[in-house]
């Protein structure tokens, strides 16, 4: 009997799942864009066995629905969905990062002998689109599940069956736990980014030093505040009261450190960065989550003719995939610095070990 599987909306995350999915025996993978030229594309690039531009002809008779559309818009997908005739026994899911909202509009819906499960897979690119899928993007990372109290286990079970093809780790969570905890590790970083960012901007504008300077570490730990304005505006008012809590215990956070500069309390202040510092130690490294690894190397290089083009290459014979390159020019103390980026921490690896091996100053 051939399952089919609808996935609605084939971008990074659907178009990987789909890959994951596509030319498993049984399996028949459908894909859905309201734009022709989106679907023409998902079938030239063979990431689906057929796609439709009909939200009808996509989900009938499917027996997993991937709804993998903006969280602003999953709440008029999932009504959009239950005015359809569904197969009974189908099961459908979500890929979006906010969980509670979702949940409680699947709930109000009150599906007959349809099942759903919301889900989120904490993975990610620097790429997007249809073009930057890849069967690689959720191995090794952890793929959230959300079902209400109530849901079916037989259900839940069946999902997680499917998902073992993208081999993620499997997490189980309630919809708000998965909101608290993902709004502290995410969201609240996002708006701190960008909180920050605009202070050193206003700064900017009296004196051109801030944004020179701010090339080298202020730049990579403030990399997440170039995310997409409109997608963190839907994340943002969809976690609304979760984000509001955690802004109140950042602001009291922020208070502890202006009470010790004022009392001049250097034990405090030491005893903020040991604890941070020792917690943080205990993260796991290199683990994909909810916000992108970086996969970045720094390079010495001497001011050679050629000599950018000698690493890309020497990197490409060792078909190591370089994603990235920049050159900073903010160092003084070498002739030049190379930033170079990859996808995958093999290839990291691997470029680490061929350039320190051809003498190339490698720094992390």
């Amino acid at each position: 009997m051939r399952t089919k599987i609808a996935i609605l909306g084939v971008g990074l995350i659907g178009g990987s799942l789909a890959l994951c999915f596509k030319n498993r025996p049984g399996m028949h993978v459908v894909g859905y864009s309201p734009s022709p030229s989106s679907t023409e594309k998902y079938v030239q690039r063979g990431v689906v066995d057929e796609a439709t531009t009909s939200l009808h002809e996509a989900v009938e008779d499917a027996d997993y629905i991937f709804v993998c559309c903006p969280v602003g818009m999953l709440e008029s997908m999932l009504s959009d969905l239950r005015n359809l005739p569904l197969k009974a026994g189908c099961i459908v899911t979500d890929v979006g990062s906010t969980k509670a909202s979702v949940a409680r509009c699947a709930r109000s819906l009150s599906w007959d002998d349809v099942h759903f499960i919301g889900g989120h897979p904490m993975a990610g690119s620097e790429r997007s689109g249809v073009e930057a899928a890849t069967t690689l993007l959720f191995e090794n990372a952890y793929y959230v599940l959300t079902p209400d109290d109530s849901a079916d286990e037989e259900a839940y079970s069946r999902l997680v069956s499917l998902l073992r093809y993208t081999k993620a780790h499997i997490i189980r969570m309630n919809p708000e736990e998965h909101d608290e905890v993902v709004g502290a590790i995410s969201h609240l970083p996002h708006v701190v980014a960008v909180a920050l960012v605009n202070q050193v901007r206003s700064y900017n504008e009296s004196n051109e030093l801030y944004e020179l300077l701010a090339a080298g570490g202020f730049r990579d730990i403030t990399r997440i505040a170039s995310s997409d304005p409109v997608i963190w505006r839907d994340i943002l008012i969809n976690n609304r009261d979760v984000v509001l809590h955690l802004l109140q215990d950042w602001k009291t956070s922020t208070e502890r450190f202006i009470d010790m500069l004022h009392r001049q309390d250097g034990e405090g202040i030491i005893q903020q960065f040991t604890v941070a510092g020792e917690f943080r130690s205990r993260m796991p490294e290199r683990r994909k989550g909810v916000i992108q690894s970086l996969y970045e190397l720094y390079v010495n290089v001497p001011d050679h003719p050629g000599i950018i083009g000698s690493i890309a290459t020497e990197l490409g014979n060792h078909h190591i995939n370089l994603s990235n390159v920049q050159i900073i020019e903010s160092r003084e103390d070498v002739p030049g610095v190379l930033r170079l980026s990859f996808r995958q921490q093999d290839d990291w690896d691997r470029a680490r070990e061929l350039l320190k091996s051809k003498g190339y100053e490698i720094f992390i």
